[in-house]
This record gives C-alpha cells, structure tokens and sequence, in this order.
C-alpha cells in the first residue's frame, strides 16, 4: 500500500527562539585568549567505543588513561599521524590542554566557544562537564564562569565523535559484521553517501574570552533600502540583544531599561549615523556601498557598527558598559523571474564550488592555506563560491566581506537520499543547524543566499513538505536573502523546488550524464537548463558542472579523466551558458564549475586518492582548465550585469514580511 505523508503546521507553546553567537572580539570591556595550539589526543579504540565513559578519562589528566599523542588544534586529526587506525578512526576522540586564567577576570563572565568540532561533542573543565554539542562545521559556546580557576591552571577536555547517523546532518549508516563471517569481533564500518572525506576532529579555533555581566548578546543588521539617488541614503536595520547575568539567575526578562547606543563608522573612523534603543533604523547619507568583484571600481566596502550597552544608572555606582565592533556592509539583494540582483543591478555568479580541505589539515583551520585560496580565487576573476557542503569558518566568512566574493551559505544537509533521512528527528536537528547558520553569518554583506541542502532525493514525496518547512524557516530568521538548496533531480520529478526563491541545479552533462559524448552536451544541456525554467519560472543557477581531470593526463582526441577532455567539455557548456546569457530576457544567473581544488573522499573503486575535478591539484597546482576558467572570467567579470537584459519590468516573485523580529513557530513533521 502506497505510504502517504502529511505535514502540519503545529504552534507550540514555546517558540523557536535563535540567538547567534558573535564572534569573539576584544575591546575595552572585552578580553580574549586563543587556546589553539598543541593538545594532548588518544582516541577510544575499545571494541565498544565506550571504554572512556566506564573510566571517566574527564577525571584526570588524560595520560593517566594510556598513551596520549601530540595533536594540533586546530586540525582534523586524521592525516596527522602515520596510523591508518587513526585515520579512519570512527567513535570517541579525547583532547586536553591545560591554561592559565588570569585572576583579574573574577570580576567578568568567562565564555568558552568552540568554532567546530565534528560532530558530537562534550567538554569538561577541571573534570566538570560544562555542556554538549551536535553538529559539525558551526561555533557553540558555554558559560564557564564560575568553573575556572582564577590565578591557577585549568584543564580543559574535549571529547568528540564523528559517528553519523540516519538523522545525523550529513548523514551516515553504521554497519555491523559477524564475527562468524571472519571479521574481528565488534568489527563496524561508517557509510556515507556524500563524496567528500568524514573529517573529524576540532577543526576550527577554541577560544576563551570574558564579558561584562551586563552584555551584548546578539545583533542583527541589514539594509533595508537603498534610494533611487543612492547619494541621499541607505536605511540600515538593527535589533541588539542584551543580556544580564542577573536577569538570567532570576528569570527577568532581558532587554528592559537597558541603555543602548548603536554607531556606524566608515573607514576612517567618522560616524555617518548613530541611533538609540534595541531595535531601529539608521541612515547613512552619501552611502558606501558593498559591491563585489567585477561591479564596481571599489570593492568590499565595509563600515564598523559599535553597539555600547549599559544598565541605567544606579546612584554614585560607575556604569558598566559593554562594547561590541563588527563590520558591516551596505547593500541590498533583489530577485524576479529571470535575475538576482545586487543594489539593484544584476549579478551573474562566476564562481566555484569548494571544500575546506587540505592536504595533512583535512578541514583544519590555517591562515595560510585560507589566504592562498583566496588569492587563487582573484587570480581565477572568480567572483563567488559556494560553502559547499556545510558553513565555512567565520574567518572565510570576513575575507569574502572583505575581498568582495559572494558567497551562498550551505548547511551541512549532504547525502540525505534515503526516506530514513526525512523525519521528524532530522527536520528539527535541520532547523537547529539553520538557525546556528544564519545566526552566525547574517551580518556578512558577502552572503547573498541560504542553501538549506545539497542533493537530497527531492523526488520523494515527503520531501516537499520537508523542504517548504526547513526553507520557511530560513526566511523567518532572515527575510533580507533568497533561500535555495541545490537539485539534482529531474525537472519532472522534483517536488521541493516551488518553495525555492532560485533554482539551483547540479547537472553533469557530459560526465554522469552521456559520459565521454561531447557532441551532445550542447542540446542537451540547453534542453535541461530551458525545462527547469519552463517548469519553475525563477532563476537558475548551474551550481555544478564538470569533470574528473587527472594533472598531467593528456589525449588527443580528448578523452575522459584527462585535462583536454575537460577543457573541451568547458567549452561546449560556455557556449550555452553565453546562449542563455545573451537572451532577451536571460535567466541564467550564474555557472559554478565543480571544483576549486581537488580534494578527498572516502577510499572507493571510482576514486583514486581523491576527487579530481578540481582545477588546481590538493597542493594548489593550477591544471590547464584553471587557465581557460581564468580566460573567460577575467572577461566575463569586465561585463558583469552589462551583457544582461536591464530593462526587465517583471513582478518580483519573491516577496518578504521585514518584520525582522518575530520568529515564526517551530514546524514539525507527521508521517501516517
């Protein structure tokens, strides 16, 4: 009997409430300590994986337990050694490091924040367990105020698991095998069905910074509009959350009665507008915008915002004031039918699809590797990437501000091509790990759209109702951006893609699809572009395309697997692309090769060492086609918005409640 799937609306008591977590910064009230560096690290290889938990290694320095190794933090903990074990390890993995806390943060709260770890982790502080996260690829923190040792040695641990799970996002199975079968006893493996590397470890910096106990919690910022004259005025929104400690403890509501003072400072350090209160507007005259590469002579325009935030004053009591800074940029972003715009100029994506992923780091946050991709990225006249599969380090995040690369921001949802993976367990851990996305990363001017997954199997049924939940639920927490999540299903079969503002497809013309048959990736690209648009009415993006490319691998005629077959199968996709470009009334809004850089997988009989369809090797070696993607978007960027129909009078389609502050209830999902 063929299983039906009904999704309801359900009010809760109790809304969905996110609140994101700023980035660390130091100011007059703010101080801060980088805890990255060398940590102590074993892993928990018992046949059960729960060895740990029997003997409490929290307890005690960790080498007490067995035998500890060095380990970076950060890093993924996988290619640092030479032991395949480790390596492949899945389960519990055990770090420590001990610090100093100074005696003059008594007076402060005292915050601990992680900026990933995959996937499951708790944390101990002086063997006090200080909470638990799920969830790879986003910051959390905890309060640790009042379990630190002020003047003296702390011992921090972290435990982390990489196990995943139908529910897990990405998702995984665990396989079980018999020892009757030959296999050694409690033997298990980790399967995915994502093509990248289940890198594991504490991959982003851990830092330790204090606050004032009265403290600037959250700040939401976007610009709302932009005039005609964009030499009159650019409206900026914020809302700012305070919290009191003493609030907290009580149970008070926060917010009331606090002194607020919001600043915007350009450049140099001059304010053009400042505003008081929670909530509320404010007016740059004569405004800087943000605009990207290839759109204007000046680029990645950023202004300071400064929140001060005090309580009332109390008597002869000196006021304590808590001081937050963060850049900002000034821009708007509009989609139609056919187009996506920026300031109100269409923007055409040149971009690529990446991964954080390096050779001996994995994942592993390291300044240098993320400077030499960025400088890659410019010397390419790329415009854009995606944060393919999950969010990106925060750090990535302000260089794209900075330099000017638009980003579309990718939650962790890759690999959910089983029914397993649509229920009501994945869909709330999907809105949680949306929240903790956006949260984060909707102050950054550079990002222009959410994707809310990569590749589901968007052809079940479910998927429909699952999707409209998690991408309406994007929008409540940020009506400024476009929301998507990134197809590969039929246009015919696909059931997710009405909820979308833009059509994101992957396609593989040429390489999946009539593999080796260059002469028909033209018609039928062209055909598959022309149905999605047909089908859908909004813009597309052609967010993957490619193919494997060996360095080195040569073959006249081309043939698949070597650099000649991808350039000839680049140029038969450009000449639809420019096709769809030059059309009337152009639909097209962008092409995104796949991939950046080649990088790693699981080991399997279809790859070797790797994927290879990047155009630079894992060490960053540019391939022939990294030289005809440079060609053509060092042209194409000089052109940017100016080869595309202007003079559209289309209706927009994509239509938002700025009523930035109500949350919306939380969603949950029935299967009957």
């Amino acid at each position: 009997m063929e299983q039906k799937f009904l999704f309801l609306l359900i009010q809760l008591i109790c809304t969905r409430h996110v609140v994101g977590l700023l980035f660390p910064r130091e100011s007059e009230s703010r101080d801060m300590k980088d805890l990255s560096g060398r940590w102590k690290f074993r892993v928990d290889d018992s046949t059960d994986r729960n060895q740990s938990f029997r003997e409490q290694w929290w307890e005690k320095p960790l080498h007490a337990s067995g035998h500890v190794i060095d380990m970076p933090v950060p890093a993924s903990y996988n290619d640092i050694t030479q032991d395949s074990k480790i390596r492949d390890f899945v389960g519990w993995a055990w770090y420590e490091t001990t610090f100093f806390a100074p005696a003059s943060w008594k007076s402060s709260l005292a915050w601990l924040q992680v900026g990933s770890a995959h996937y499951n982790s708790i944390v101990w502080l002086n063997s006090i367990r200080v909470g638990d996260h799920s969830g790879g690829h986003l910051p959390f923190e905890f309060n640790v105020t009042n379990k630190l040792n002020y003047g003296a040695t702390n011992r921090l641990t972290i435990a982390v698991n990489n196990t995943l799970t139908p529910t897990t996002l990405p998702p995984g199975t665990v396989n079980h095998y018999s020892k009757d079968q030959g296999y050694p006893d409690g033997y298990f493996t980790q399967k995915y069905d994502f093509d990248f590397f289940n890198y594991a470890g504490i991959h982003r910096p851990v830092k330790l910074y204090t606050t004032p106990h009265l403290r600037v919690s959250d700040i939401f910022t976007y610009t709302q509009t932009i005039t005609q004259d964009p030499s009159v005025a650019a409206v900026n929104v914020f809302q700012v959350n305070i919290t009191d400690a003493k609030d907290v403890a009580s149970g008070a509501k926060s917010n009331a009665g606090y002194n607020i003072t919001v600043v915007i400072k350009d450049a140099e350090g001059v304010t053009v507008a400042n505003g008081t209160g929670q909530t509320g507007y404010l007016y740059v005259y004569f405004p800087k915008l943000w605009w990207p590469v290839g759109m204007s002579s000046e680029v990645g325009y950023l202004y300071t915002l400064e929140v001060y935030a005090s309580a009332p004053s109390n008597g002869n009591a000196p006021a304590q004031i808590d001081v937050y800074r963060m850049p900002i940029g000034l821009r708007t972003i509009e989609v139609d039918e056919t187009q996506l715009k920026i300031n109100g100029k269409p923007f055409y994506f040149l971009g690529v699809g990446k991964h954080e992923d390096w050779d001996v780091r994995g994942k592993g946050f390291d300044w240098s590797m993320v400077v030499k991709d960025f400088n890659l990225l410019a010397w390419l006249g790329a415009n854009s990437f995606r944060t393919s599969h999950y969010p990106y380090s925060e750090e990535i995040m302000q260089m794209c501000d900075e330099r000017g690369i638009v980003v579309i921001d990718e939650c962790p949802a890759v690999g959910m091509r089983s029914a397993d993976n649509f229920v009501n367990e994945t869909l709330l851990h999907h809105q949680q790990v949306v929240g903790e996305m956006v949260s984060r990363d909707r102050n950054h001017p550079s990002v222009v759209m959410w994707s809310v997954a990569n590749e589901p199997l968007s052809s079940l049924p479910q998927a429909a109702g699952y999707f409209k939940t998690v991408l309406d639920y994007a929008r409540s927490l940020d009506p400024s951006r476009p929301v998507t999540f990134v197809c590969n299903a039929h246009y015919d079969k696909d059931v997710a893609t009405p909820y979308v503002d833009v059509v994101s497809i992957n396609k593989y013309e040429g390489w999946y699809d009539d593999p080796g048959q260059l002469d028909v990736v033209e018609g039928r690209l062209k055909f598959y572009i022309d149905k999605w648009h047909q089908t859908r009415s909004k813009p597309i993006i052609h967010m993957e395309w490619g193919a494997g490319a060996i360095a080195g691998f040569h073959d006249n005629p081309s043939v698949m697997f070597t650099e000649d077959y991808l350039v000839d199968l680049m140029n038969r996709h450009f000449a639809v692309f420019d096709e769809l470009r030059n059309d009337t009334d152009p639909f097209l809004i962008g092409e995104m090769i796949w991939n950046f850089a080649d990088f790693n997988t699981a080991q399997g009989t279809n790859r070797v060492q790797g994927n290879k369809k990047g155009l630079f090797t894992r060490n960053r070696a540019p391939k022939w086609p990294a030289y005809v993607i440079r060609e053509r978007y060092k042209e194409l960027q000089k052109q940017n918005g100016t080869t595309r129909n202007r003079n559209s009078r289309r209706e927009k389609h994509w239509e938002r409640n700025y009523d930035v502050f109500q949350v919306q209830d939380a969603f949950e999902v029935l299967e009957l």
